[in-house]
């Protein structure tokens, strides 16, 4: 009976405490081969861009890509120019599910950059900005959080050129934080109405025993 309760009050206690976990989901561009479709950042609602090539225009003078992350663009070909009469808009989306965890303990930072411009907005609030492709600069959150679904949109201006105007996007999480969600009462009661369950059925035994 004795090993019983132990155990049963050990496996409450890990089911009732909270976890903190990086955020599944915050991954950086351009995490599949060059050439190859970043299916994990939505493009315009219903594409994707592609993973640029490490030696290939523009990628210099773009910041070098690394293991880490790489640039994406919206064609096939990177060096493509776009945009030669009007500035162009590009709405990258990458989404995230906190299902699970309390989204109140959420955080993350990372870095960006563009050619031209982007901002980036979590869950429709601007939360940092970019205007080069030759430096990163940073963004960041601890709030605005929902539960469920999360949404960020880096939303990319390329401003208009005749020629050579090519347009990219480089994310790069630094770091994520979240807690699991503390159970409902409800399921304290229910937990506690079985840890009595197994109480009553070892006592049951030991007297059958004896």
């Amino acid at each position: 009976m004795k090993k019983i309760a132990i155990a049963a009050v050990l496996a409450a206690s890990s089911f009732l405490s909270a976890h903190a976990a990086a955020i599944s989901g915050l991954v950086n561009t351009g995490s599949f081969a060059s050439g190859v479709q970043d299916t994990n950042y939505v493009l315009n609602g219903n594409s994707y861009g592609y993973v640029t090539y490490d030696n290939a225009w523009p990628v210099n003078p773009w910041l070098a890509n690394t293991s880490t992350s790489k640039w994406i663009t919206p064609t096939a070909n990177q060096a493509a120019s776009l945009d030669p009469v009007q500035n162009g808009t590009y709405s990258w989306t990458l989404s995230f599910n906190l299902s699970g965890f309390d989204a109140s303990t959420a955080s993350f930072s990372g870095q960006f950059a563009a050619d031209n411009q982007a901002t980036v907005k979590l869950n429709g609030v601007v939360i940092g900005s970019a205007s080069s492709f030759s430096q990163f600069s940073s963004f960041a959150a601890n709030s605005g959080f929902i539960a469920g679904v999360n949404t960020l949109e880096f939303v990319l201006t390329n401003f208009a050129q005749g020629s050579g105007n090519p347009a990219g996007l480089r994310v790069e999480f630094l770091q994520s934080n979240v807690v699991t969600a503390v159970p409902e009462p409800e399921t304290y009661a229910m937990l506690l109405a079985g840890l009595g369950l197994i109480g009553t059925i070892s006592r049951r035994r030991m007297r059958h025993r004896a």
